[in-house]
């Protein structure tokens, strides 16, 4: 389902993200329940997060916005794909970007950086987090492709044409 189709018909159900992030995932369009990390420029609980069932969900790190390390590199999205994540969103960066492209995952940050984080095992996982307008609460559910990012409630569904 395309974003700006469900603008049309849910407007009143749902949050825009004010940025452009930038897609960087095999796939474009990815939807699923909000799992959320909360961590600067550590990135352990994503490693625990993607080493987890994934089915039907995508991750949410609000990294800061922190343009000095990158919160998610080749083998973690490799992880991702085998637990099967729908798609990662990262207020922040991420490395391996021409790895991470060949992979069916839905990849949205904020830029590149080569240099990953330190592992010291700090973060909140399953917390509310805000960032680019838009407020990511864990079980909400998130819709991604070319046009942006958008947030609901409850899972959206179009009209029958």
């Amino acid at each position: 389902m395309k974003t700006a189709d469900l603008c049309d018909h849910h407007s009143d159900r749902v949050q825009m993200a004010e940025e452009a992030f930038a897609d960087f995932g095999g796939r474009i369009l990815f939807s699923g329940q909000i799992q959320t990390i909360k961590a600067f420029e550590d990135n352990s609980k994503v490693r625990e997060a993607v080493g987890e069932a994934g089915t039907g969900k995508v991750l949410v790190i609000d990294g800061g916005g922190s343009m000095r390390r990158a919160m998610l590199g080749d083998l973690l999205a490799e992880k991702a794909v085998a637990n099967g994540w729908n798609g990662i969103v990262i207020n922040g960066c991420i490395r391996d970007s021409a790895e991470i492209a060949t992979m069916d995952l839905g990849v949205k940050a904020l830029g590149t950086h080569p240099c990953k984080t330190e592992k010291r095992g700090l973060g909140d996982r399953d917390v509310a987090v805000r960032f680019a307008g838009v407020d990511f609460i864990p079980g909400h559910y998130l819709y991604a492709d070319e046009d942006g990012i958008i947030v609901s409630d409850v899972p959206l569904v179009l009209p029958e044409s």
